[in-house]
């Protein structure tokens, strides 16, 4: 089961009402009505993100190295699955 607004909604309106506060105020936070989610992701892209014929996983990493952001102590995703100890 996907968790949805409404549930969240709620499950908080349950848990407020059993700790004796008002839900108007969750209401006006959250809604009442349904609202719309925007999940069009169809024109996102990496496009241009690296240059012609090179690899977008260098890039990004290079993006980072840049921004101060690349941090490689914590090793690989295959390190996280094998373990670190397992021979490459």
């Amino acid at each position: 089961m996907t968790p949805t607004p409404e549930t969240a909604a709620e499950v908080l309106r349950a848990v407020w009402s059993a700790d004796g506060t008002d839900t108007a105020a969750l209401d006006q936070t959250c809604g009442t009505r349904k609202q719309k989610q925007c999940r069009n992701m169809k024109h996102v892209s990496f496009d241009g993100f690296a240059e012609p014929g090179s690899d977008i996983g260098t890039a990004w990493r290079e993006k980072l190295r840049r921004e101060g952001k690349l941090d490689t102590s914590g090793g690989t995703i295959r390190d996280l699955v094998l373990g670190a100890e397992a021979p490459h």
